[in-house]
């Protein structure tokens, strides 16, 4: 047997019954539809009407919050920055901030500010200055040598 003498068996693929096209058919005139009526026009798509009965998505209680003020923020880790300097993209001896970091190709877009995660390792001496950073990475980013600065501390000065 060969792929293209491949077929399914006698009468296991039955025909599409074709409406509306005559009497004698069993399937003519209104076409299993009906008599009259919003469902028996074409275009009709009634999703979650339950004939008049009060709809599930409205019998639902809502459920959630969105917070409008909430800020996305790129999150970027130590090792990728590590990984700019060493390829040359990131200047050491320079401020790493979010121009920075989308200049040097670390990030796509800055978002609502940077937040720096301890992911990898920091061996050159940088200083940050970016909206966020977890505890861990600004332990490893002081024991390099280098020094974070954050908005909070921005306004507290």
């Amino acid at each position: 047997m060969k792929l293209n003498e491949l077929r399914d068996n006698e009468g296991a693929t039955p025909s599409k019954k074709r409406v509306g096209r005559g009497i004698g058919s069993g399937k003519g005139k209104t076409g299993g539809r009906g008599v009259k009526g919003q469902k028996s026009r074409s275009g009709v798509a009634i999703n979650g009407f339950e004939g008049g009965q009060m709809p599930l998505y409205r019998r639902l209680p809502k459920r959630g919050f969105n917070n409008i003020f909430a800020k996305s923020f790129a999150t970027v880790s130590l090792g990728r920055v590590q990984a700019a300097i060493d390829a040359k993209k990131l200047d050491a001896k320079e401020t790493v901030n979010a121009e920075a970091l989308v200049k040097a190709g670390v990030l796509r877009r800055a978002k609502d500010g940077v937040r720096v995660l301890s992911d990898g390792e920091l061996k050159a001496k940088l200083s940050f200055d970016v909206a966020g950073a977890s505890k861990a990475a600004i332990e490893k980013i002081e024991k390099a040598g280098g020094s974070v600065k954050l908005p909070e501390q921005a306004a507290a000065e």
